[in-house]
């Protein structure tokens, strides 16, 4: 699907997550109506194409809304910003604003709406979608210098769009690991992911400034700016995130029972819940098993550990005599080029994710094994930094110097307060449009229905 205007020009392929400023006026426009399709594929694939009616309007579990309100939820963030705020259009549904407004109605709550039903809702994205591309054909995307307009410059409200629908589906894998019953998700796409040797466990970052956060990223959103220089001292960061080898020998050897490992607050999270192993890991005669996507399989030791919290990624790394990087210290290891004091926007480099250099874009439906992507570290020598798994760090969520707002609070700062901690680098679900080296996300200490991990860091 293309708007009018470029179904009949030629037009450059660009790749997601391709640096929008090297785009001029009808190549951004191409990209923009090319990522817009690419992300309802996505969606729909998550939803209308594998699930009946009940398993869409079904809760699978309290902790997420049904795959349902997901879908005409971000339909009516579309609606919002690409017809209303953008275009002028008068509102196509005001009677469902509220159902769909996130923060009016908790995840927990929102079965007992009177939510559009999946054929309501797919018709109602195909009309605003229609809507949007038409507009699109016939408006500028992008601001000019007599026209300043932040929402449009260099395409920012639709990356912002196209950000937020693929954060949805990524929302929607979390909610189909947790639902039960036949597999509707490919178990892999079967190909192996370039590997290479790991020299070293660590590596070392010397001490010395380096710019956190972006200024000029035309599709950074508010938390990620402004760029600002912060001076860290000399550490080591694990050259991969921890595996499923390493963590198990942290449960093997009593970490879930040894409080000393634990701060309070994760002392008292694991006694109240009664874990003991990551999420949908057990052990069945000897052997342990996960569970991923209604499938049982073995435990794949090399890979990545996922769906862990905060306080288990804390407790292993005190029991591994480390400790959690801060996020200033997980950015400079992933974005900082010492030898040319630039910042980075992926791990190897500006040019935009591909298959050799990182595991995104759901491709696999799984983290890969340590190791892999070579082509994708770090100027450090850092590995896996974008993909694979998201990554805690020790640092809670907050604004940086200078933040502001934009364009609306409930986005970022509504969240800055010490009830969160930030993760980093996207994992195997995240969309290369979906993540950078700056790019920031945020959860609960004890959330484990994401697909998280992490590595360890230890002073030098």
């Amino acid at each position: 699907m293309t708007s009018p205007e470029t179904s009949t020009e030629s037009s450059t392929e660009t790749l997601p997550g391709t640096d929008v400023r090297t785009l001029d006026e009808h190549a951004l426009r191409q990209h923009v109506a090319d990522e817009l399709e690419r992300v309802r594929e996505r969606s729909a694939g998550l939803t209308t194409a594998v699930l009946d009616e009940g398993e869409l309007l079904a809760q699978h579990s309290r902790l997420m809304s049904p795959l349902v309100w997901d879908l005409a939820h971000v339909g009516n963030y579309e609606e919002l910003w690409l017809l209303r705020e953008t275009h002028g259009d008068a509102a196509m549904r005001p009677d469902i604003d509220d159902l769909y407004d996130a923060f009016e109605h908790p995840r927990d709550t929102r079965p007992s709406l009177p939510l559009l039903r999946p054929d309501e809702a797919g018709d109602y994205l195909a009309l605003v979608r229609r809507k949007v591309l038409d507009a699109l054909g016939t408006t500028p995307v992008t601001a000019r210098e007599d026209r300043p307009d932040p929402l449009r410059d260099h395409g920012f409200v639709f990356g912002m769009v196209i950000q937020h629908e693929h954060q949805h589906d990524e929302t929607m894998l979390a909610t189909h690991q947790l639902r039960r019953g036949a597999p509707v998700l490919p178990a892999t796409d079967g190909l192996p992911a370039p590997a290479g040797p790991v020299v070293a466990a660590e590596v070392l970052v010397p001490a010395g400034p380096f710019v956190q956060g972006t200024s000029d990223d035309p599709w950074s959103l508010d938390n990620e700016r402004p760029a600002h220089t912060v001076d860290v001292g000399a550490f080591a960061i694990d050259t991969t995130p921890v595996t499923n080898a390493a963590y198990l020998a942290f449960v093997e050897d009593g970490g879930y029972d040894d409080p000393r490992l634990w701060s309070t607050a994760g002392w008292r999270w694991r006694c109240e819940s009664g874990k003991r192993a990551p999420a949908f890991w057990f052990r069945d005669a000897g052997t342990w098993l996960r569970r991923r996507f209604a499938r049982v399989e073995e435990l794949p030791a090399a890979e990545a550990v996922q769906h862990v919290c905060f306080h288990e990624a804390e407790a292993y790394a005190r029991w591994a005599g480390r400790r959690l990087p801060t996020e200033a210290e997980w950015e400079k290891a992933a974005s900082w080029d010492p030898v040319t004091a630039t910042k980075r926007r992926f791990p190897w480099g500006d040019g935009a994710p591909d298959e050799q250099r990182a595991n995104l874009g759901q491709t696999r439906f799984r983290p890969t094994a340590a190791g892999s992507y070579p082509a994708g570290a770090s100027a450090y020598g850092a590995l896996q930094m974008v993909g694979d798994v998201w990554e805690w760090t020790s640092t809670v969520f907050t604004g940086y110097p200078g933040f502001r707002p934009f364009p609306y609070p409930e986005y970022s700062e509504v969240f800055f307060d010490d009830g969160y901690r930030v993760l980093r680098g996207g994992c195997w679900a995240t969309d290369p449009q979906a993540v950078r080296t700056t790019f920031r996300n945020w959860d609960h200490p004890i959330r484990r229905q994401v697909f998280s991990g992490f590595r360890t860091a230890r002073d030098a």
